[in-house]
């Protein structure tokens, strides 16, 4: 289908259930094919080996990834008796333990993750430092200094522990940053018996779910329009209904007044049920910061 008006192109999100061995690049490229329009992103990369929720934006929808909520849910399979170079079960084994861990300490060591910790990310990871990436560094074989980064666990906890194969299957609930890689690798360390992820599932990102997801390999061109999620109904922002003489002024760049919100607050400009324009709020005026001509 070509698309002969801007209005026209679909606009919203797609809770995908990202497949095994695929990247969220590759996620993303495949639904520009279905949808035939370039104008799709992914909102959270996932390693090609995990799986679970990837929301993607269409259309104009990607100028409002940065006003989704952050936070993330995660099942994680951790393999205890060994480490690997990347945290994960892709790296090169680094160390053998002969150590084998009880299901209590595992208990007891995962209450020392909970809440503001301090997390060193792995070297094979996409994190910049000189404007080169992490993994670039290791597969160089080069040294370069990384930081500690601070990210919040409001929840980790075990569901499952196989004590004869030595493999725990842990909830994470996580702000945006957070590697679970490490918390695997500091995990097994903690223990004294090494650590590694050999699985992971994405349960949920903001307000997308795993229960909600659809699968990639079942979504054509007319699906994945019936399936767009309104923005609205997953964007947590104080929201303020245009009249007609506001809509005029917004699709202009100009100002409106500000009767209810907050100094600084950003506003979703709402018009015919549909998010029209960005606002944020100065004193007694609403500025615009973007529009969407998708009515």
């Amino acid at each position: 289908m070509a698309y002969e008006k801007e209005k026209d192109i679909p606009f919203g999100f797609l809770n995908i259930y990202k497949p095994k061995g695929l990247t969220s690049h590759d996620v993303v490229a495949k639904l520009r094919k279905v949808l035939k329009i370039k104008q799709v992103g992914h909102t959270g990369t996932l390693d090609p080996f995990a799986t679970g929720v990837l929301p993607i934006a269409v259309g104009k929808a990607t100028k409002l990834i940065e006003y989704l909520d952050d936070d993330k849910e995660y099942i994680a399979t951790v393999q205890f008796g060994k480490t690997t170079d990347t945290y994960d079960l892709e790296g090169e084994v680094t160390e053998t333990f002969d150590k084998n861990a009880t299901e209590s300490e595992v208990v007891e060591a995962l209450k020392s993750f909970e809440g503001e910790v301090s997390q060193m990310p792995p070297i094979y990871s996409a994190i910049k430092v000189n404007g080169k990436k992490l993994y670039d560094y290791a597969r160089a074989g080069e040294q370069v200094e990384i930081k500690s980064r601070q990210v919040t666990i409001s929840r980790i906890e075990l569901v499952d522990f196989d004590c004869e194969n030595q493999i725990a299957k842990i909830i994470v609930a996580c702000s945006k940053g957070t590697y679970i890689r490490s918390i695997a690798y500091d995990l097994g360390a903690k223990l004294g018996c090494g650590g590694y992820l050999i699985a992971l599932e994405r349960t949920k990102a903001g307000e997308f779910l795993v229960g909600n997801t659809v699968e990639l390999d079942k979504i054509t061109e007319d699906d994945a329009c019936k399936l767009l999620i309104n923005p609205l109904d997953v964007l947590k922002r104080p929201c303020y209904n245009l009249s007609d003489s506001d809509k005029q002024r917004v699709s202009h760049g100009m100002w409106i007044n500000n009767h209810d919100f907050k100094n600084s607050d950003i506003v979703f400009l709402i018009y015919s049920g549909k998010i029209y324009a960005i606002g944020m709020v100065n004193h007694n005026k609403i500025l615009v910061k973007k529009v969407f001509e998708v009515l």
